[in-house]
């Protein structure tokens, strides 16, 4: 069992089945991981949540419960959504393995990492993905490619609490924090359609573009200062722009 596996927490997006939240914890105690956080759903307390728990009760009882994905995410700095659809914003799209080497690589003793499971019928919808450092995915049969939660949850589990022995990582600073990066995210989207940079009709479509290419970056909280400073400055010198291009 990793010893890091205390850092990392299992995040459940409106599960629907009490009985896959029971199976949850169940595979999560299996593998060593003690950390599940609850983002509204059914009732962890269902008699089936308890039976399928079995000896697994204590993670539903000291489970977080929080009202949002972002609030869900806000402490983590390692952050991996879960998908099985591929599409225009679903792209780099990792291995549980892959998933596993990086968490690994980059996991420290006082940061939070996390992975993310979606609805058992639709799974994480694009804007929850888009909180997400990393996109990963389960190689299944192409005639049937979904997975159970509680299967799913078990492969990765399995994956991230193997191999204990892997380099730390030699970064100076720790990773920015998902707060901090959907902090950034937030002033870079007002900044950006306040000078004409995005389509005001569709601004989300370029800032998922740049999601992707900030969190590429691996940012920490210095780097984040820096860009919200320089975005700082941006509002203020074209505090007297009408947002439209000149020739």
């Amino acid at each position: 069992m990793s010893k890091y596996s205390e850092c990392i927490s299992v995040v459940l997006v409106e599960p629907q089945s009490p009985g896959n939240i029971g199976m949850v914890c169940r595979a999560m105690k299996n593998m060593g991981l003690s950390r599940l956080r609850l983002v509204g759903g059914c009732d962890r307390f269902h008699p089936d949540s308890l039976k399928f728990a079995v000896a697994a009760r204590d993670l539903l009882e000291k489970a977080e419960i929080f009202s949002d994905l972002p609030s869900a995410l806000a402490d983590c700095t390692l952050t991996a959504g879960t998908t099985r659809r591929h599409g225009k914003y679903r792209q780099e799209i990792l291995a549980p393995q892959q998933i596993a080497d990086v968490f690994r690589a980059q996991v420290r003793p006082d940061c939070t990492a996390a992975i993310v499971f979606g609805r058992e019928d639709s799974g994480l919808t694009t804007d929850e993905l888009a909180l997400c450092r990393w996109h990963a995915t389960i190689p299944a049969a192409e005639e049937y490619g979904s997975l159970n939660l509680s299967q799913a949850v078990l492969i990765f589990c399995y994956e991230l609490c193997r191999d204990p022995e892997t380099a730390q990582d030699s970064r100076k600073f720790p990773l920015a924090t998902s707060g901090e990066m959907e902090s950034m995210f937030g002033q870079m989207d007002t900044c950006l359609q306040k000078i004409g940079f995005l389509n005001e009709q569709n601004p989300a479509h370029v800032m998922r573009s740049l999601r992707r290419i900030f969190f590429r970056a691996e940012l920490d909280s210095r780097d984040v200062a820096i860009l919200r400073g320089m975005l700082t400055q941006i509002d203020w010198a074209s505090s007297g722009f009408d947002g439209r291009k000149r020739a």
